[in-house]
């Protein structure tokens, strides 16, 4: 049956997406089918859609760092890539320790732009999601000058290194307050789909190791594949890349990431 078909393939529903997203899925491949439809075929086969729950509070802060101004005041919108990139990070459990991912998200596409999974805190854990940002960025032949990086209070967003690195790329560094989530919601939001679509999915892990590689998996699903409902029922990719194309007639975005010319 199709549904059930869309629903399980790990490039599509991978086993986690709702009715409505199961209902655009279809009418993608061109299967017109009602969307009560679904929902009530769905109910019989026993198929739901997986959901959120409460998120883990990972935020210290250091009372002697300089904190940035908070450029975004809940403002979560952006008018193009490299506006605004939020960023946050949390830990997982695994049977060997600890690990933790950072990640990087671009609120125009909702792209993660970069990531990392490491089994330790330090502050090279989103110095390096961020490095990552950059690489990407920077392959696609974008300027990221003037970019908005939202973060909590965090420590290690605080740390001078990290500042420092913004600063070099001219970056903007941008701090909500301490412990409330509304001021950095969009990144919390990024983290609860991550712990819901792909640690619960795939876990439990034996190492970091194994953890990396399914948040690989999962973040490519993410970007390439997965609809986003505040885009439209868009994939990130594909937000982007419609972006490019209407500024920029010489834009290919067959050729890979993103290639202006």
């Amino acid at each position: 049956m199709q549904i059930e078909r869309v629903f399980w393939d790990r490039k599509l529903g991978r086993g986690i997406s709702g009715a409505r997203k199961i209902w655009h899925l279809l009418k993608r491949e061109g299967i017109v089918v009602a969307r009560c439809t679904v929902e009530g075929l769905m109910r019989e086969q026993g198929l739901r859609g997986i959901r959120r729950g409460k998120q883990f509070i990972t935020t210290k802060a250091d009372g002697s760092a300089f904190r940035p101004a908070d450029h975004v005041q809940r403002c979560f919108r952006a008018d193009r890539p490299n506006e605004l990139w939020v960023v946050d990070f949390t830990y997982v459990p695994t049977w060997s320790g600890m690990a933790f991912t950072a990640f990087v998200t671009d609120v125009y596409s909702r792209r993660i732009v970069g990531w990392r999974t490491m089994d330790r805190m330090p502050t090279d854990l989103p110095l390096d999601a961020l490095e990552m940002a950059l690489w990407v960025r920077n392959r696609a032949g974008q300027d990221v000058t003037g970019v908005i990086q939202h973060s909590d209070a965090g420590a290690q967003y605080t740390a001078l290194r990290h500042s420092e690195r913004l600063a070099d790329v001219g970056a903007i560094a941008s701090i909500g307050s301490v412990g409330d989530s509304y001021d950095n919601a969009l990144a919390e939001t990024v983290v609860g789909l991550y712990k819901t679509e792909c640690v619960k999915v795939d876990g439990p892990f034996r190492t970091a190791d194994e953890l990396e590689l399914a948040t690989l998996s999962w973040v490519h699903w993410f970007n390439e594949d997965r609809l986003h409902s505040s885009i439209g029922y868009l994939t990130p990719v594909e937000k982007e890349n419609a972006y490019y194309c209407e500024i920029d007639s010489q834009y290919h975005p067959m050729l890979g990431e993103l290639a202006l010319h």
